[in-house]
């Protein structure tokens, strides 16, 4: 399956963004010693060579945008909305699972119950569409803010998105 996850990124310019950007995403496919494979591979918006991800699946993203600029604006309430969005799925489905299925129904994870209160907890991975500059998901608004708040008086946070398979 594919999704846009976004990566926010210090970065004095979009050239420097994107570097940073593909930095957190090789992490988050096990392209670097320190990196954890939690997806198959990534597509940047920048890239025209390919017909089944990125632009192609996606249509046209910013490679990567200002926080504070109009196309920022949208990624970053576009990434916000998807993470809520997958969290209450996730959290609904571990709701359903507890009111109708019995202990060992959920131990045998029948309906997948097991695998909905593992996406609810997941700090990274299919579940989690935002990353700060160390690969690391944003799961809550407060987190969210703390880094908003880390980049107002510099001024260089950025936005970049990447269409990736898992």
């Amino acid at each position: 399956m594919h999704m846009v996850i976004y990566a926010l990124v210090e970065a004095p310019t979009q050239h420097d963004a994107l570097v940073e950007g593909k930095a957190v995403f090789d992490r988050l496919v096990g392209a670097n010693p320190h990196g954890c494979a939690v997806f198959d591979y990534y597509v940047t918006f920048d890239e025209d060579d390919t017909t089944v991800a990125g632009k192609a699946r996606w249509g046209d993203l910013p490679t990567a945008a200002p926080i504070n600029s109009e196309e920022g604006g949208e990624l970053l309430d576009r990434a916000w909305k998807a993470t809520k969005e997958e969290f209450q799925r996730n959290l609904d489905r571990v709701k359903e699972a507890l009111d109708e299925l019995s202990d060992e129904a959920i131990m045998r994870d029948e309906d997948l119950a097991r695998h909905a209160f593992h996406q609810v907890g997941a700090y990274e991975g299919p579940s989690i569409p935002m990353y700060d500059q160390h690969a690391q998901g944003i799961r809550h608004r407060g987190q969210l803010d703390r880094v908003l708040e880390e980049d107002e008086d510099s001024q260089t946070l950025w936005i970049v998105p990447a269409d990736v398979h898992f």
